[in-house]
Protein backbone atom coordinates (compact mmCIF):
# COMPACT_ATOMS: atom_id res chain seq x y z
CA UNK A 1 0.00 0.00 0.00
CA UNK A 2 2.51 2.31 1.00
CA UNK A 3 4.87 1.42 -2.24
CA UNK A 4 1.40 2.71 -4.50
CA UNK A 5 0.66 5.78 -2.78
CA UNK A 6 4.75 6.70 -3.34
CA UNK A 7 3.99 5.58 -7.26
CA UNK A 8 1.18 7.91 -7.11
CA UNK A 9 3.16 10.91 -5.67
CA UNK A 10 6.08 10.57 -8.24
CA UNK A 11 3.25 10.57 -11.04
CA UNK A 12 1.49 13.81 -9.66
CA UNK A 13 5.14 14.95 -9.65
CA UNK A 14 5.63 14.63 -12.85
CA UNK A 15 2.04 15.65 -13.89
CA UNK A 16 1.88 18.40 -11.94
CA UNK A 17 5.45 20.31 -11.52
CA UNK A 18 6.19 22.14 -8.24
CA UNK A 19 5.86 26.09 -8.54
CA UNK A 20 9.93 27.09 -8.71
CA UNK A 21 11.32 24.18 -10.19
CA UNK A 22 13.34 24.35 -13.50
CA UNK A 23 11.38 24.10 -16.66
CA UNK A 24 13.83 21.56 -18.78
CA UNK A 25 11.61 21.76 -21.84
CA UNK A 26 14.47 22.48 -24.69
CA UNK A 27 14.02 26.27 -26.10
CA UNK A 28 14.74 27.25 -29.27
CA UNK A 29 17.81 29.24 -29.42
CA UNK A 30 17.83 33.18 -28.14
CA UNK A 31 18.06 34.35 -31.61
CA UNK A 32 15.03 32.94 -32.77
CA UNK A 33 12.84 33.75 -29.59
CA UNK A 34 12.95 37.38 -30.30
CA UNK A 35 13.36 38.51 -34.09
CA UNK A 36 16.23 40.51 -34.91
CA UNK A 37 15.31 44.34 -34.65
CA UNK A 38 17.72 45.80 -37.96
CA UNK A 39 16.88 42.56 -39.82
CA UNK A 40 15.08 44.20 -42.41
CA UNK A 41 17.71 47.25 -42.65
CA UNK A 42 20.67 44.52 -42.77
CA UNK A 43 18.68 43.00 -45.65
CA UNK A 44 18.51 46.08 -47.44
CA UNK A 45 22.38 47.37 -46.66
CA UNK A 46 23.58 43.45 -48.08
CA UNK A 47 21.64 43.92 -51.16
CA UNK A 48 22.61 47.23 -51.94
CA UNK A 49 25.56 48.74 -50.00
CA UNK A 50 28.71 47.14 -52.40
CA UNK A 51 32.73 47.26 -51.79
CA UNK A 52 35.06 48.45 -54.11
CA UNK A 53 38.89 48.09 -54.39
CA UNK A 54 39.65 51.46 -53.39
CA UNK A 55 38.36 50.85 -49.74
CA UNK A 56 34.89 53.32 -50.06
CA UNK A 57 31.57 51.14 -50.14
CA UNK A 58 28.79 52.77 -52.20
CA UNK A 59 24.82 52.66 -52.52
CA UNK A 60 23.22 51.40 -55.53
CA UNK A 61 20.71 54.10 -55.27
CA UNK A 62 19.01 53.59 -58.83
CA UNK A 63 18.60 49.61 -58.34
CA UNK A 64 16.97 50.77 -54.61
CA UNK A 65 14.44 53.09 -56.23
CA UNK A 66 13.57 50.33 -59.04
CA UNK A 67 12.54 48.19 -56.34
CA UNK A 68 8.96 48.96 -55.35
CA UNK A 69 9.04 46.21 -52.90
CA UNK A 70 11.79 46.78 -51.25
CA UNK A 71 11.55 51.34 -50.67
CA UNK A 72 8.04 49.98 -49.33
CA UNK A 73 10.74 47.54 -46.73
CA UNK A 74 12.60 51.04 -46.21
CA UNK A 75 9.62 52.86 -45.54
CA UNK A 76 8.32 49.97 -42.57
CA UNK A 77 11.54 49.90 -41.41
CA UNK A 78 11.81 53.33 -40.33
CA UNK A 79 8.22 53.40 -39.32
CA UNK A 80 9.18 50.70 -36.55
CA UNK A 81 10.74 53.03 -34.87
CA UNK A 82 8.05 55.86 -34.76
CA UNK A 83 6.79 55.22 -30.81
CA UNK A 84 9.75 53.57 -29.75
CA UNK A 85 11.09 54.35 -26.08
CA UNK A 86 14.51 55.45 -27.54
CA UNK A 87 15.66 57.62 -24.52
CA UNK A 88 17.79 55.42 -22.71
CA UNK A 89 22.00 55.92 -23.02
CA UNK A 90 21.84 52.09 -24.04
CA UNK A 91 24.35 50.15 -26.87
CA UNK A 92 21.06 49.19 -28.27
CA UNK A 93 19.74 52.67 -28.75
CA UNK A 94 22.48 54.05 -30.31
CA UNK A 95 22.44 51.79 -32.96
CA UNK A 96 18.78 52.62 -33.67
CA UNK A 97 19.67 55.99 -34.01
CA UNK A 98 23.03 55.54 -36.25
CA UNK A 99 20.77 53.21 -38.43
CA UNK A 100 17.77 54.98 -38.46
CA UNK A 101 19.92 58.10 -39.60
CA UNK A 102 21.03 56.01 -42.46
CA UNK A 103 18.22 54.53 -43.27
CA UNK A 104 16.57 58.52 -43.58
CA UNK A 105 19.24 59.28 -45.63
CA UNK A 106 19.54 56.42 -48.14
CA UNK A 107 15.56 57.22 -48.55
CA UNK A 108 16.00 60.83 -49.17
CA UNK A 109 18.87 60.05 -52.13
CA UNK A 110 16.47 57.84 -53.77
CA UNK A 111 13.67 59.88 -53.26
CA UNK A 112 15.68 62.58 -55.54
CA UNK A 113 18.05 60.38 -57.28
CA UNK A 114 19.29 60.63 -59.37
CA UNK A 115 21.71 63.72 -57.33
CA UNK A 116 25.03 63.84 -58.15
CA UNK A 117 25.39 65.18 -54.33
CA UNK A 118 23.18 65.12 -50.67
CA UNK A 119 23.55 69.25 -50.91
CA UNK A 120 21.97 69.34 -54.45
CA UNK A 121 18.92 71.65 -54.39
CA UNK A 122 20.25 73.39 -51.01
CA UNK A 123 21.98 76.30 -49.56
CA UNK A 124 24.17 74.15 -47.15
CA UNK A 125 22.83 70.81 -47.14
CA UNK A 126 18.96 68.59 -45.59
CA UNK A 127 19.86 67.86 -42.79
CA UNK A 128 17.84 70.59 -40.60
CA UNK A 129 14.66 70.04 -43.33
CA UNK A 130 14.84 65.78 -43.54
CA UNK A 131 12.49 64.28 -40.68
CA UNK A 132 11.10 61.58 -40.01
CA UNK A 133 9.18 60.33 -36.76
CA UNK A 134 10.86 58.70 -34.05
CA UNK A 135 10.55 57.76 -30.24
CA UNK A 136 7.71 59.34 -30.35
CA UNK A 137 8.53 63.02 -31.96
CA UNK A 138 9.46 64.00 -34.66
CA UNK A 139 13.46 64.81 -35.75
CA UNK A 140 15.67 66.01 -38.16
CA UNK A 141 18.50 64.67 -39.33
CA UNK A 142 20.08 67.31 -37.60
CA UNK A 143 19.05 66.84 -34.70
CA UNK A 144 19.82 63.00 -34.91
CA UNK A 145 23.12 63.79 -35.12
CA UNK A 146 24.10 66.69 -32.53
CA UNK A 147 20.85 66.59 -30.57
CA UNK A 148 20.87 62.97 -29.68
CA UNK A 149 23.67 60.73 -30.96
CA UNK A 150 26.67 63.42 -30.02
CA UNK A 151 25.29 65.33 -27.09
CA UNK A 152 23.91 61.82 -25.03
CA UNK A 153 26.55 59.48 -26.07
CA UNK A 154 29.55 62.12 -26.43
CA UNK A 155 31.56 59.77 -27.82
CA UNK A 156 34.10 60.47 -31.07
CA UNK A 157 33.02 57.28 -32.68
CA UNK A 158 29.80 58.98 -33.11
CA UNK A 159 31.34 60.28 -36.40
CA UNK A 160 31.74 56.44 -37.77
CA UNK A 161 28.46 55.37 -36.86
CA UNK A 162 26.32 57.39 -39.72
CA UNK A 163 27.13 58.11 -42.86
CA UNK A 164 26.19 61.26 -45.07
CA UNK A 165 25.97 59.70 -48.41
CA UNK A 166 29.24 61.48 -49.92
CA UNK A 167 32.48 60.00 -51.00
CA UNK A 168 34.30 61.51 -47.72
CA UNK A 169 31.98 59.82 -45.50
CA UNK A 170 32.85 56.92 -43.79
CA UNK A 171 31.47 53.84 -44.89
CA UNK A 172 28.10 52.88 -44.54
CA UNK A 173 28.10 49.49 -43.83
CA UNK A 174 26.87 46.30 -45.37
CA UNK A 175 24.86 45.48 -42.16
CA UNK A 176 22.97 47.33 -39.21
CA UNK A 177 24.49 48.29 -36.26
CA UNK A 178 23.66 45.75 -33.45
CA UNK A 179 23.69 46.31 -30.11
CA UNK A 180 25.77 43.06 -29.29
CA UNK A 181 28.56 43.92 -31.32
CA UNK A 182 28.22 47.64 -31.37
CA UNK A 183 31.90 48.28 -29.89
CA UNK A 184 33.65 46.12 -31.97
CA UNK A 185 31.81 47.19 -35.08
CA UNK A 186 32.67 50.98 -34.48
CA UNK A 187 36.14 50.10 -33.99
CA UNK A 188 36.88 48.88 -37.17
CA UNK A 189 34.82 51.59 -38.85
CA UNK A 190 37.50 53.87 -37.36
CA UNK A 191 40.13 51.80 -38.18
CA UNK A 192 38.75 51.64 -42.03
CA UNK A 193 38.54 55.32 -42.12
CA UNK A 194 41.72 56.59 -40.25
CA UNK A 195 43.60 54.26 -42.47
CA UNK A 196 42.06 55.67 -45.55
CA UNK A 197 43.82 58.65 -47.65
CA UNK A 198 40.22 60.20 -47.27
CA UNK A 199 40.09 60.12 -43.46
CA UNK A 200 44.06 60.69 -43.03
CA UNK A 201 47.14 61.10 -45.31
CA UNK A 202 50.28 62.47 -44.35
CA UNK A 203 53.06 64.53 -46.41
CA UNK A 204 56.13 65.98 -45.96
CA UNK A 205 54.57 69.30 -45.03
CA UNK A 206 52.57 67.70 -42.15
CA UNK A 207 48.90 65.92 -41.57
CA UNK A 208 46.02 66.11 -44.37
CA UNK A 209 42.88 65.21 -42.46
CA UNK A 210 39.33 64.63 -42.81
CA UNK A 211 37.02 67.83 -42.46
CA UNK A 212 35.15 65.81 -39.63
CA UNK A 213 38.32 66.21 -37.24
CA UNK A 214 37.49 70.12 -38.08
CA UNK A 215 34.36 70.57 -38.12
CA UNK A 216 33.95 68.20 -34.59
CA UNK A 217 37.33 68.88 -33.10
CA UNK A 218 35.63 69.32 -29.84
CA UNK A 219 34.58 65.86 -30.08
CA UNK A 220 37.84 64.56 -30.39
CA UNK A 221 39.43 65.73 -27.41
CA UNK A 222 38.81 70.06 -28.48
CA UNK A 223 42.50 70.25 -29.92
CA UNK A 224 44.42 69.39 -32.58
CA UNK A 225 46.35 67.85 -30.42
CA UNK A 226 43.74 65.46 -29.19
CA UNK A 227 42.74 64.76 -32.67
CA UNK A 228 46.63 63.51 -33.54
CA UNK A 229 46.44 60.94 -30.25
CA UNK A 230 42.98 60.00 -32.12
CA UNK A 231 43.96 59.47 -35.28
CA UNK A 232 46.66 57.67 -33.62
CA UNK A 233 44.51 55.19 -31.35
CA UNK A 234 43.15 53.41 -34.55
CA UNK A 235 45.86 54.18 -36.68
CA UNK A 236 47.90 51.07 -38.32
CA UNK A 237 51.70 50.78 -37.82
CA UNK A 238 52.81 52.67 -40.60
CA UNK A 239 50.35 55.20 -40.76
CA UNK A 240 51.42 55.56 -37.07
CA UNK A 241 54.88 55.85 -37.75
CA UNK A 242 54.12 58.92 -40.77
CA UNK A 243 52.07 60.54 -38.01
CA UNK A 244 54.76 60.50 -35.24
CA UNK A 245 57.33 61.77 -37.75
CA UNK A 246 55.13 64.29 -38.96
CA UNK A 247 52.26 64.99 -35.92
CA UNK A 248 50.99 68.93 -37.40
CA UNK A 249 47.23 68.81 -38.92
CA UNK A 250 48.21 71.11 -42.17
CA UNK A 251 44.99 70.72 -44.24
CA UNK A 252 41.46 69.72 -44.33
CA UNK A 253 39.84 68.17 -47.29
CA UNK A 254 36.21 66.88 -47.93
CA UNK A 255 34.23 65.39 -50.65
CA UNK A 256 30.74 65.41 -51.43
CA UNK A 257 30.19 63.51 -54.33
CA UNK A 258 27.01 61.05 -54.10
CA UNK A 259 28.67 57.97 -52.82
CA UNK A 260 26.98 56.46 -56.04
CA UNK A 261 27.44 52.57 -56.82
CA UNK A 262 26.99 53.91 -60.62
CA UNK A 263 30.19 55.39 -60.59
CA UNK A 264 31.50 52.12 -60.00
CA UNK A 265 29.70 50.46 -63.13
CA UNK A 266 31.29 53.47 -65.60
CA UNK A 267 34.80 52.33 -64.73
CA UNK A 268 33.69 48.46 -65.83
CA UNK A 269 35.34 47.72 -69.00
CA UNK A 270 33.20 45.04 -71.21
Amino acid sequence: MRAFALSLVALAACLFPAAGLADTTPKPPAETQVPAEHAAWTRLLSTYVKSSSDGITRVDYAALAASQKDRAALDAYIARFAEADLSAKTDANFATWSNLYNAVTVRHIVERYPVKSIRDGYLTGPWKEVKVRAGGDEVSLDAIEHRILRKTWGTPEVHYAINCASYSCPNLPAKAWEASTLKRDLDAAARAYVNHPRGVTVTSKGISASEIYNWFEADFGGSKEKVVAHLLKYAEPDLAAKIRANPKIVRYQYNWSLNDAAKLKKTVKP
